[in-house]
């Protein structure tokens, strides 16, 4: 097999989807192009602002297409290159596309309103509540995860054989051009608010913006070490997740999509001219490393498949900025299937090299770090420099992380922010209590907080229980959506199987994780000792302390997906008021 066969058949099933699925579900909800948006009835300046079609598409796919895109696949290659393919295609159209849709048009639909809101109206109010909770746990999961992989990419020192830091211009280019983007970002949201240039003129200045900042980068590479950019991160996302969307979450996401865009452009094309062999096994077995197929390929494979993260950024910001209804198929439904083209060319890169032995001969030790290698050699074959391109790639790959850290960052905040509000109460009446619960400022802090915690742990050890999390909240997303379309008589079969197949994936791999902690603590194989990794023997060791706390995440996880899925379910089958 050859990875250019690959490309060609993900290229074909992608583009048809869109043509035939997309268009067909677009017609079948009844999307209106002459209805006022939320972005135009409610438009305050912070969250509620119209946008152009490639703005708001620029902010969902860097959004969305965070690092999990290219580490799902490269972890779950170990079962073969057959059904992480087969999963891929078939869960980003008939899952993924569907689910991403299906939560920006029940938003829009509802003034703009979050998931959890659309549980609220056509579930109950202590389906919303719960879900709220189970949404804020999972993002302080996200955000621990993704913190560690950006200040991973960003970490200007490895350690050399005699213990010596030895620096790494990639990783310090990686960081300096991220900085300025940021500065870059911020400049670009004042022309786009206040300069009332035509959209060509800002593309072209956005496009200065990036060569400019990638130039920089890599003439000054900023050394840095690995806790230092962590408390660095988390600042910023601190920041970033209570500024106005306008001011820097959206002309970020502007610029770095981009980016993102010309990687994968320049991948393809790399693709096309290396034709690089699969050597990956097509099939390994059901049963590889001490996991099975069923339920770790489904929750290893998130993003590039199906996530529920993107129906909190369907749902939660990006159904804010649509200006016209026709904007949501290429928003959601082709944001989605171009991280599914992602998550294809990770998996060719993976399968470019001959064993793991040869990656780690190279010093590729994270799933980025192969990607890149990857995707390095392809372009290389075009005479590129190597290592001008493998720093634009972890480039790239750290812009899709960085991404979504303050995306999630935000729909953490404002989970918690709601779990306390309550519409009945007027604002004069709120406590001090609920005030200092509902404040932005104490949610996000809170919020960032107690993900820190978790970030000690490692996104290695992390990765299993925020797979499951957030495939669980891809079967709530689909089940929210079902209920709403039938309650408004709009078809909803189409989201029947990926609602209980998801379903019992993540039941399934949730049990599975806690039982595994469970045993571990139990029998000593978490050790108790300070912090929350040890090294012994040169590994790293997850301790009793940091087993536990993912232990308490994953059971309330699991309690509260179990209890808002049967309320949702009895929804579903209740008979629809003739009155709706």
């Amino acid at each position: 097999m050859n990875g250019l066969l690959i490309l060609l058949i993900a290229i074909i099933v992608l583009l048809a989807a869109y043509l035939l699925y997309g268009r067909y579900l677009a017609r079948t909800w009844g999307v209106d192009p002459n209805a006022k948006t939320p972005a135009y009835e409610l438009q305050d300046g912070v969250d509620y602002v119209p946008a152009d079609t490639n703005v708001v598409f620029g902010h969902q796919f860097a959004s969305i297409a965070g690092a999990a895109a290219i580490n799902g696949p490269i972890q779950a290659s170990v079962f073969g290159w057959v059904p992480v393919l087969l999963w891929i295609l078939l869960g980003g159209v008939f899952f993924g596309a569907v689910q991403d849709f299906a939560s920006m048009y029940a938003s829009v639909k509802n003034k703009g309103r979050t998931i959890g809101y659309i549980i609220e109206t056509y579930i109950g109010k202590t389906g919303k509540k719960l879900f709220l909770l189970f949404c804020w746990l999972f993002s302080i999961l996200v955000v621990a995860a993704f913190v560690d992989i950006v200040a991973g990419t960003f970490n200007g020192y490895q350690i050399a054989a005699g213990g010596a830091a030895v620096p790494v211009p990639a990783n310090g280019s990686v960081a300096t051009t991220s900085l300025i983007f940021i500065v870059e970002a911020v400049a670009l949201g004042c022309l786009l608010r206040f300069g009332r240039l035509n959209k060509w003129t800002n593309t072209a200045i956005a496009l200065v913006m990036l060569v400019c900042a990638i130039a920089l980068g890599l003439r000054f590479p900023l050394y840095i070490g690995l806790n230092s950019w962590h408390l660095l991160i988390f600042l910023y996302v601190l920041i970033a997740s209570v500024a106005p969307i306008w001011a820097l979450l959206q002309p970020r996401d502007y610029l770095n999509s981009y980016l993102l865009i010309a990687m994968i452009a320049a991948a393809v094309i790399g693709v096309l001219a290396a034709r690089p062999p699969v050597n990956l096994p097509a099939f390994s077995g059901f049963a590889v490393g001490g996991q099975t197929l069923f339920p770790f390929l489904f929750v290893t494979i998130a993003c590039g498949a199906v996530s529920g993260f993107h129906s909190l950024v369907s749902s939660g910001t990006a159904s804010k900025q649509i200006r016209n209804e026709r904007s949501m198929l290429p928003v959601s439904f082709g944001a989605m299937l171009m991280e599914s083209m992602l998550a294809v060319i990770a998996l060719i890169a993976v399968a470019s090299f001959a064993s793991s032995a040869e990656t780690a001969a190279l010093g590729y030790t994270t799933p980025t770090q192969i990607f890149a290698g990857g995707v390095t050699n392809f372009l290389t074959v075009l005479g590129l420099p190597r290592d001008v391109v493998f720093t634009l790639i972890n480039l790239s790959v750290s812009a899709f992380a960085l991404t979504s850290l303050d995306s999630v960052a935000r729909v953490g905040r404002l989970s918690f922010q709601e779990l306390f509000l309550d519409e009945s109460i007027r604002d004069e009446d709120i406590g001090p209590i609920r005030r200092l619960l509902t404040n932005k400022y104490f949610a996000t802090i809170l919020t960032l907080v107690l993900a820190y915690f978790l970030t000690q742990v490692g996104y290695d050890s992390i990765w299993p229980l925020f797979g499951a999390s957030n495939q669980l909240l891809s079967a709530l997303a689909f089940l929210a959506c079902a209920v709403f379309l039938k309650r408004t008589k709009r078809r909803s079969f189409m989201l029947w199987v990926p609602l209980f197949t998801m379903a019992a994936v993540t039941f399934s791999a949730l049990a599975i994780t806690i039982g595994k902690l469970a045993r571990g603590i139990a029998d000593g194989t978490y050790r108790w000792v300070s912090g929350m990794t040890v090294t012994v023997d040169g590994a790293s060791v997850l301790t009793a302390w940091g087993a536990g706390v993912q232990l308490v995440f994953a059971v309330l996880i699991l309690a509260l997906g179990v209890v808002v899925v049967l309320q949702g379910v009895r929804k579903l089958l209740e008979k629809t008021p003739a009155s709706l």
